[in-house]
């Protein structure tokens, strides 16, 4: 299950930009369908400063969205992203879901993405429902490159560490 890379175009540039939004329930096969369908008529037809966008989307593990825009050339600007904003939000109404929620955080635990609420992560560490080595979904990554590396690290190599350790 491991293989979100063979879906991230290679044509763009590695400092290409990237926003992920993390789902708070698993989308089911139709509705990843529909998400990915409405997404490419998005960024096909997307514009910034009526210059077209080099952009890609898709819906990974049926639980995040996933938009890159290859801005190296032409920056892109706040309008555009504000088209991107609405249609994430217009999934949200669309299917009930919450797409804005950062207090979240997944795991890849026994290839399943398991979402945890942040202030329960040491909790399931103790416990053991997590380990040091558990794979975290690492939705601060904002290029393609650290989508391709950094998107799924060890929870102990993760951002989230220092604050866990603290507690």
């Amino acid at each position: 299950m491991n293989t979100y890379q063979q879906y991230i175009p290679q044509d763009f540039h590695p400092n290409a930009r990237v926003w992920i939004y993390q789902c708070n329930r698993p989308l089911r096969e139709n509705e990843v369908m529909e998400i990915d369908e409405q997404l490419h008529n998005f960024y096909s037809q997307w514009l910034s400063h009526s210059a077209p966008v080099k952009g890609w989307a898709k819906c990974l593990y049926n639980q995040f969205i996933v938009v890159m825009a290859d801005d190296t050339a032409d920056k892109i600007g706040g309008c555009s992203t504000d088209g991107m904003v609405r249609i994430i939000k217009s999934f949200e109404r669309q299917y009930s879901v919450e797409l804005f929620d950062r207090l979240t955080i997944s795991f890849l635990v026994n290839e399943k993405v398991q979402p945890l609420p942040m202030q329960q992560i040491a909790y399931a560490l103790e416990q053991g429902k997590l380990e040091t080595d558990s794979l975290l979904f690492n939705n601060t990554i904002d290029t393609k490159e650290k989508l391709e590396t950094e998107w799924l690290v060890p929870l102990d190599k993760s951002w989230l560490w220092s604050r866990i350790i603290k507690q």
